[in-house]
């Protein structure tokens, strides 16, 4: 790659986290200062919010590893999909007291004994719970009922809630008002300036061994600021591609031309980033518009529409779909057609769509519902998961499954949901179809896309209820199911041996970085899905090669 090129000694912006690479900005010290607060006061409710790629878990990793052992006793959720009872397991185990137990009710004694004892001790019990925005709201009130377990003087435990701005909303919800009085420390952790976003360059820069002044013009800065709005995930992912597009053209100084022609290749790409100079189409996403009143396509015609794509060669010119008048004429029907359904409504007929690539009854019409975690409940009943997705176009399609996204269009209030189904040429397919429109473009997605999404998946082997931030050396036959999955999918050539070794880390983030996710060695459902994806034996619909 571009290392020898410039001199470097390591990569300088490699998207998966490194504690080496740490740059605190004014905006992550005055969070990490307001965290610590919350902890040392004994606060009881500590919320930190943030938007996606804003650092959130990196001030978060930073505040643990500044909680000595000698006075704390920490532990870190990192894995949203949990139904209440995982998470007291979940919580237990990280704190290394027994989750074999089966009701909720004994693993929360369990847990009471074990906080009266470190409080007498002296010590200060931390519980960090990260992407809390896809909590269930029953997950969420079994922390409010952690949090009651307290002495007359004192809060037992110290909860730190870190989640995006949607968390925000969840929390002012009615049935969330206790939660939410119980909140004394809040932080929303805003994007850089300038200032930082430059500082935050060099000093990545200076550790892989170059003078920062030798590679990015100010201009370019200027530029890469602009583009990623100050958000750390994103300057990264911009000068390594500014980086690459420098080599590409034998140019040792980037100047704004250079990020220039680099933003462009990550635009061409909608945001997916791919190694050794070959450029994605990000093509292949499929959508399928819920509108109310049409009927569902048979499920013959839903499983042909699921059928591998034909290969698609990457270009240095892309074609661009620019929608006849006649499109768009179409496009707004059918988003009236939207607008005549509720949110939970669009929500209920995309999650049925998805249900039947599963085998599985969906919601009755007649079902009433206010809220989505009634969805997620829903899932939970058929032994499927909601996999709460935010991201690009290009993220997604990675995961290559049947999903549902949240569309904003300005004539409809609130959000609608439209399900991912098929690929038909260079359209999305869309279902159930309207007469006359069947197909989105990739840019009426991209327009209207509000970047999340849902994706049903299962777990197969029932892996995911076990792995939340695993310590080396732990033992269990979850463990051992997940390496022989690691050996089936072709990573892990040791034997199963039941314990969460080096050897086991190192597949997991192999296998993340043949993926193209961020290889941070932990085994969440993204990870999950990929694996059984990527195996024949499980039945796992996809977008682009079918039910297998």
């Amino acid at each position: 790659m571009y290392l020898d090129f410039f001199g470097f000694r390591e990569k300088p912006f490699n998207l998966t986290p490194d504690p080496r690479f740490v740059f605190l900005s004014k905006n992550h010290k005055e969070a990490f200062a307001h965290l610590l607060y919350g902890i040392q006061n004994h606060a009881g409710f500590i919320l930190l919010t943030g938007e996606v790629g804003s650092g959130k878990t990196t001030v978060l990793r930073t505040l643990l590893s500044q909680l000595d052992a000698d006075h704390h006793r920490t532990a870190l959720i990192f894995n949203p999909c949990l139904s209440p009872t995982e998470l007291l397991r979940n919580v237990n185990r990280e704190f290394g007291i027994s989750s074999e137990i089966s009701t909720p009710s004994d693993l929360l004694d369990l847990l009471n004994q074990f906080l009266l004892k470190e409080n007498a001790e002296g010590h200060t019990v931390v519980l960090v719970i990260d992407e809390a925005q896809g909590l269930e709201t029953s997950v969420l009130e079994q922390i409010r009922l952690i949090s009651n377990l307290e002495t007359e003087r004192d809060k037992l435990v110290q909860i730190v809630l870190s989640g995006q701005p949607e968390f925000l909303d969840i929390l002012n919800r009615n049935e969330m008002r206790q939660l939410n009085q119980r909140i004394t420390v809040r932080y929303h952790l805003q994007p850089m300036d300038f200032q930082d976003t430059v500082q935050y360059i060099h000093h990545r820069l200076e550790l892989a061994g170059v003078r920062s002044g030798q590679i990015f013009t100010h201009q370019a800065l200027k530029k890469i600021y602009r583009y990623s709005g100050g958000l750390p995930r994103l300057i990264n992912a911009v000068c390594d591609r500014a980086l690459l597009t420098g080599f590409a053209r034998d140019k040792t100084k980037i100047d704004a031309r250079i990020t220039a022609a680099g933003i462009k290749d990550m635009d061409r790409s909608s945001g997916a980033y791919v190694r050794k100079w070959r450029y994605a189409i990000v093509t292949l996403v499929v959508l399928a518009v819920f509108v109310a009143g049409i009927l569902s396509l048979h499920w013959d015609g839903v499983i042909n529409t699921i059928r591998p794509s034909k290969t698609i060669k990457t270009t240095e010119k892309q074609i661009e779909t620019v929608p006849t008048s006649n499109d768009e004429e179409l496009f707004r029907a059918m988003v009236a057609e939207l607008g005549k359904t509720t949110e939970i409504e669009s929500a209920r007929r995309a999650f049925n769509a998805l249900v039947k690539f599963w085998h599985v009854p969906p919601i009755p019409e007649n079902t009433p519902m206010s809220q989505f975690n009634e969805i997620e409940r829903a899932a939970l009943e058929r032994d499927l998961r909601l996999y709460r997705f935010s991201g690009n176009l290009g993220a997604l399609l990675r995961l290559d499954t049947p999903a549902f996204l949240e569309m904003n269009f300005p004539e409809v209030q609130g959000g609608r949901f439209i399900s991912l189904v098929g690929l038909d040429n260079d359209k999305f397919l869309i279902d159930p179809s309207a007469p006359e429109k069947q197909y989105l473009s990739f840019e009426e997605i991209e327009q209207h896309w509000s970047g999340k999404g849902f994706i049903l998946w299962r777990d197969f082997l029932s892996i995911l209820p076990h792995m939340p931030f695993m310590p080396l050396g732990q033992k269990g036959e979850h463990i051992k199911r997940l390496q022989g999955l690691l050996k089936e999918g072709g990573v892990y050539h040791q034997p199963l041996t039941g314990v969460y070794d080096p050897e086991t880390l190192a597949a997991i983030k192999k296998f993340q970085l043949s993926k193209g996710i961020e290889q941070d060695g932990i085994v969440g459902g993204q990870t999950l899905m990929l694996l059984y994806h990527s195996i024949d034996r499980f039945k796992v619909p996809g977008i682009r090669e079918g039910q297998k």
